[in-house]
């Protein structure tokens, strides 16, 4: 059942609905062909715009921009370790997925955004990933967590006033235009960005969007393990370090708690209806207005070959 009343579900229909399926812990392969079948489910207009939240076993993702250099451990380490190794179509170079982490993959059509200015019907590719940052500086302000964005550079950071007692206004802007196929590569001079040295990456973002459609998302960093990231040069930046929501706080922090906040900022930033689900029957059937579809297609997922990915 619905953790909605079933009459919100009718009045949402005809606004803005995102739904949220929190998945639990996933390999990475899964993930990447569950986005694979819900992008093209999207854009033949049989499910509606969706959230996915969860936790991957400990993988490093390469995107688009990767330099293989920035994988410092040997596959020998990487096996003692327990560590997968994935090449996808994202934006951005290289980074880590594992347990603690809470992961967002919105499969959402733009089409059905406006940007805030009103004047473009579609929302943007990079407007679209500004909003992705505020939603986790929003997020990390729930736990008083001070947390900004830096020009130039994509993603979330700490910042010198590690405790913040309100939420802080959007910071930062934009330097370049980013690919609008694959959003979260470097800008060019990320290495030699100067930051104070308070400042660390807390969230990394990275997305894909193929005809108005996006995968791929952020990864945020609540209570990870952060020594995996000593296998990697984290986005290729070497001179600053990756921090998670329990360091900065000194304390453990609920997971699912940050989902929740995770939601709420959706709804507040994509204007948006939360609707969270329980399974991913429940995405395909009725109860959100969408066509009845068994999805034998998602239940096979475990038993398909890997994808390759572009």
């Amino acid at each position: 059942m619905s953790r909605f009343p079933h009459r919100l579900i009718e009045k949402c229909a005809a606004e803005t609905l995102i739904s949220v399926l929190q998945l639990g812990t996933l390999d990475y392969a899964t993930g990447l062909r569950l986005q694979q079948k819900l992008v093209q489910l999207r854009k033949d207009g049989r499910v509606g715009d969706v959230l996915l939240l969860l936790e991957h076993t400990p993988v490093i993702t390469l995107g688009r921009n990767a330099k293989a250099a920035n994988v410092i451990a040997s596959p020998e380490r990487l096996a003692e370790r327990g560590v997968e190794i994935f090449e996808c179509d994202r934006g951005g170079d290289v980074t880590f997925h594992g347990p603690g982490q809470l992961v967002g993959y919105p499969i959402f059509d733009l089409r059905g955004f406006s940007s805030a200015d009103g004047k473009r019907k579609t929302l943007g590719a990079v407007e679209y990933v500004r909003r992705l940052e505020q939603v986790l500086i929003r997020t990390c302000a729930d736990f008083r967590i001070s947390a900004e964005r830096v020009a130039g550079l994509t993603g979330v950071w700490t910042t010198s006033d590690r405790l913040a007692t309100a939420l802080r206004p959007a910071q930062g802007g934009l330097d370049t235009q980013p690919d609008t196929k694959a959003i979260g590569a470097p800008t060019g001079s990320e290495t030699a960005f100067h930051m104070s040295p308070r400042e660390a990456k807390i969230a990394a973002i990275g997305v894909h969007i193929s005809r108005s459609v996006t995968s791929h998302g952020f990864a945020l960093n609540v209570s990870t393990d952060l020594d995996y990231f000593n296998l990697i040069i984290p986005c290729g930046i070497t001179s600053k370090p990756v921090t998670s929501m329990a360091k900065e706080l000194g304390q453990q922090v609920s997971l699912q708690d940050v989902a929740h906040s995770v939601s709420r900022n959706f709804g507040v930033m994509f204007q948006s209806q939360m609707l969270w689900l329980e399974t991913l029957d429940s995405l395909l059937g009725h109860s959100v207005g969408l066509p009845m579809k068994p999805p034998v297609e998602l239940r096979k997922l475990h038993n398909e070959e890997d994808t390759f990915w572009a």
